[in-house]
Parts: C-alpha cells; sequence; structure tokens
C-alpha cells in the first residue's frame, strides 16, 4: 500500500504579515511550540514505525521551517526506509544548513514568494542555494493581477528547470479576462485548471483512501475540506477505515484537494511530484489526458 499523508499539527505562528493571509504574524507560546513539537516527534516515531510506503506533505498554518523540531522530523523522514517522500509548504526565510542531514533522494520543498514580506533577490538566492544543494522544489506565488509583473520577474530570475505554479485569486468573481489567464499560462501551464472551484460532490477521489490528513492529536480526515474524522492513526486497525468513497464537498477550489480527484487525472500530470507540487517531466508538462472531464470542469 501507497499513502500520501498531509500532516497540519498545531502551528499557526509566523515570520510574514501577509494580508490574505489569516494567520499572519500570530505567536504561538513557547509552551505551545513544545506540545506542537512533541506531537511531531510522536506522528513521525508512527510513520517509521509502518510497513506502508507513506509520503508525507505538512502544510502547517504558519511557517514550520524555522523551527528545529520541522527540520528534524523532515531529515528523519527523509532517512526513513518507508518514505518515499517527504514535503513541506514554506516561504523559504529559514536558514538552508539543516538540509546536510536530508537523504535529497526523498526531500522536496513546495516554496512560495510573498512579494511584500521578502524581496526578489534575496528569495532566489535561496532558490540557488537549493539548486547548489540539489534540491528538488517547486515555487509559487499569488496570482494578484497587479503582482503580474512580478510573478514575470520571479519565473526570469528561478531556474528553469524549477516549476513555478500561480495560486488563482478566487475571492473575487470572474476576476481574470482571458488575456490575465493566457499571460499568466506562459508562466504556469497549469494555471486555468487553478481557477476555478471543480465540481466535486459524488466524484470519485483518493482523498480518504490513498490520501488523507492527519491533525496533531492523530485524527484522520479525508482531507483539509472535509471536518468529518474517520479514525485516529494511534488507534489499532485505523487503516480499515480508509476506502473509497465519493467526495462529499460541493466543489473543491484548493490544489491539495483536487489534485486527488480521479476524474481530472492530474497524477498522470505530477507523477511522483504531487506532495510537491511539481509535474512529472518537468518542463514538458502533461496536460491531463482526461481532457473531456478537465474541459467540463472548466466550463
Amino acid at each position: 500500500m501507497k499513502w500520501s499523508i498531509l500532516y497540519r499539527g498545531s502551528l499557526s505562528s509566523c515570520n510574514y504579515g501577509c494580508d490574505y493571509c489569516p494567520f499572519a504574524k500570530t505567536r504561538n507560546t513557547r509552551a505551545e511550540l513544545l506540545d506542537d513539537a512533541q506531537r511531531l516527534d510522536r506522528f513521525v516515531n508512527w510513520v517509521r514505525g509502518r510497513r506502508e510506503q507513506i509520503g508525507v506533505l505538512f502544510t502547517p498554518w504558519g511557517e514550520a521551517l524555522i523551527h528545529r523540531s520541522y527540520q528534524q522530523a523532515i531529515a528523519e523522514l527523509s532517512r526513513a526506509e518507508n518514505v518515499w517522500r517527504v514535503a513541506i509548504q514554506t516561504n523559504l526565510s529559514s536558514r538552508l544548513d539543516w538540509i546536510g542531514e536530508c537523504n535529497l533522494d526523498r526531500l522536496a520543498l513546495w516554496a512560495t514568494w510573498h512579494p511584500t514580506q521578502v524581496k526578489l533577490d534575496r528569495f532566489v538566492s535561496q532558490c540557488r542555494e537549493l539548486d547548489a544543494l540539489g534540491v528538488r522544489y517547486s515555487v509559487g506565488i499569488v496570482g494578484k493581477r497587479e503582482v503580474f509583473p512580478e510573478i514575470e520577474a520571479l519565473r526570469a530570475a528561478i531556474s528553469p528547470h524549477v516549476y513555478v505554479w500561480v495560486n488563482a485569486w478566487k475571492r473575487e468573481t470572474e476576476y481574470y479576462l482571458e488575456s490575465d489567464m493566457e499571460r499568466m499560462e506562459r508562466i504556469d501551464p497549469l494555471f486555468r485548471i487553478n481557477t476555478i472551484r471543480h465540481p466535486s460532490v459524488g466524484r470519485a477521489c483518493r482523498a480518504g483512501h490513498t490520501a488523507f490528513t492527519v491533525d496533531g492529536d492523530g485524527d484522520v480526515r479525508r482531507c483539509h475540506f472535509i471536518k468529518d474524522v474517520v479514525g485516529n492513526i494511534y488507534e489499532q486497525g485505523f487503516e480499515n477505515r480508509l476506502e473509497r468513497r465519493p467526495c462529499s464537498a460541493e466543489t473543491c477550489g484548493c490544489h491539495i484537494g483536487y489534485v486527488h480527484l480521479e476524474p481530472l487525472d492530474l497524477y498522470a500530470t505530477f507523477g511522483e511530484g504531487v506532495l510537491e507540487r511539481i509535474p512529472d517531466r518537468w518542463p514538458a508538462v502533461r496536460l491531463p489526458r482526461n481532457e473531456l472531464a478537465v474541459a467540463s470542469a472548466l466550463r
């Protein structure tokens, strides 16, 4: 069995203050950070003790890589024989020397540039350090129209071998003109797929079967967007609760959710890069083969 697990503990503190993020500039107490670290350590030990092949994507509310506990957790998981990938969403602001403790064959980073928080040259210098270290990573940005020039500057500054994705701004309906779509598709060929909330209710999804989320208590949910708990990883036999079931949400608009929708066939596009958001064989992106399903969703 091969699992993809999205882990999100109680950490909510961040060193950035982005206006679109509800957790910007929050601070966890020292006691809260210690509690989160202890729960994280328990999760890491659980993963290492399983027989399944496991991929882990850390999706913290805040910035996790500024904390040694997450650096150590990722390094340990990257060296575990049963872990096929460990990745994390990060603003890339932390020091990168901890990467020397990792197995680079299994490590990947999902990095986001926030133009209001850090200058492009500083962010790019971090990316170049990753290149020198041989780290697998993707880079992205929130696609608000006023930052289109910055998005293009980011693409020009980043090595061509790195996939640059653009998260569509979906808080306003009909936000993008067709010319905007085409402009962003020159940066991210998969941008258009991210601009809508995909119809999902009743559709087949890997979430809850081979992909699922785990919180700091060990509670398992199908995904971050369906709140029903289906089990707990620390309870014997929890895996018996993992099964194929149709999606119960009306729509799905976030990449970490809809990438698991089977009708969209995005596993064929991302392959082994599904957790870190890197298309297979980039830059030769393969659009989903199930074009009828994707075309229907985009109408």
